[in-house]
């Protein structure tokens, strides 16, 4: 099969993307399928004739996740064609040739819906749920309205856009970005003194910001895949809380599958995630963050529409609990995503 896998872009997240495509890449290569590793923003300047029968080190090249965000302006300083277009030379007509295109995108263009949309609009097909489900699952704000409505317990909040006045008086409280991920511009807040530096913080990531309160607990994952849940990991980081340091760089939390949980919590979060799955409309695969108190009480922080996949990632350590190996997730994920086509 030719598989071209999508990487890169310019959210925050630009690192994250790399090292998830980069493994997909490589496990899709071994098993046998004609692959090519793009940077959805950088794009590909040779000829794209044949490109699947070339003998490309697509990886070569791609670093590692460091420890801060990536400078974005250096990365649209390197396009040497119009900077504001987000698909690179030759990115359509790559994966136009490609049997499906795996997305290896995180964070704002990559899980917000946009690409999904821009790719149904083409014809080409794609890994992962439709456009609008994305959109949906990456609005935290929209999340938790839907999360209200089909009784999915979730941190209380408030949504508040750039500019507007807003009122909090609880503490602690997480400040986050209402369209970010990976914990990118995640802050605990303290006391009140701290509230507008926070806040200043998201905003540099996006336009509108959720304040939530704080769950002091255990923090979990649960991976669906096609509407059925995949073990419980439990996740706890060797200090602070679980922001994007911890997430990417080896050894920073303890994280254990299947989850230290009596038999009864393990199947009510189990099923919770499962709720969330279709509460979310999400299809083929997604993951789910939970936290759980000391009453044992658990609320869903958000539902993530393309887990990271990279040699720290929650998702292929839960497969690998019941047996999936990395190389069959990936083709497993590229299975059930056609079937979204028949």
């Amino acid at each position: 099969m030719k598989i071209a896998v999508l990487a890169g872009g310019t959210s925050p997240e630009r690192d994250v993307s790399l090292s998830t495509g980069t493994m997909i890449y490589k496990a899709l290569k071994n098993i046998g399928h004609k692959v090519v590793l793009l940077d959805v923003y950088l794009g590909y300047q040779g000829d794209t004739n044949d490109i699947f029968d070339k003998e490309n080190d697509w990886a070569k090249g791609i670093g590692t996740i460091r420890e801060d965000n990536p400078d974005i302006n250096h990365i649209k300083a390197l396009r040497k064609d119009n900077p504001n277009h987000f698909f690179g030379p030759g990115v359509i007509d790559i994966c136009d040739k490609a049997d499906i295109v795996f997305l290896a995108l995180h964070g704002e263009n990559g899980e917000d819906g946009k690409i999904q949309a821009a790719l149904d609009l083409m014809g080409i097909k794609y890994t992962g749920t439709d456009y609008a489900s994305s959109s949906i699952a990456m609005d935290k704000a929209i999340s938790k309205e839907l999360f209200a409505y089909y009784n999915i317990s979730t941190p209380m909040g408030i949504h508040v856009r750039k500019g507007e006045s807003y009122s909090w008086d609880q503490y602690p409280c997480v400040v986050k970005v209402n369209n970010g991920g990976s914990s990118v511009g995640v802050s605990i807040v303290h006391s009140p003194d701290d509230m507008e530096p926070a806040i200043k913080n998201a905003l540099s990531y996006g336009d509108e910001v959720i304040i939530e309160q704080y769950i002091k607990g255990r923090e979990f994952s649960v991976g669906v895949i096609s509407g059925k849940a995949l073990p419980v990991i439990e996740i706890a980081p060797i200090s602070g809380f679980y922001d994007y340091k911890n997430k990417y760089q080896a050894g920073n939390a303890i994280e254990t599958c299947p989850a230290d949980l009596s038999p009864a919590l393990t199947a009510k979060m189990q099923e919770m995630a499962e709720k969330v799955f279709h509460a979310l409309r999400l299809k083929t695969y997604a993951r789910m963050d939970f936290i759980l108190n000391d009453k044992n009480e658990i609320y869903c922080l958000e539902a993530n529409t393309l887990p990271g996949m990279t040699p720290t990632s929650l998702l292929p350590q839960e497969a690998k609990a019941v047996g999936i190996d990395f190389e069959d997730l990936c083709e497993l994920i590229i299975d059930i995503s056609l079937k979204k086509y028949n």
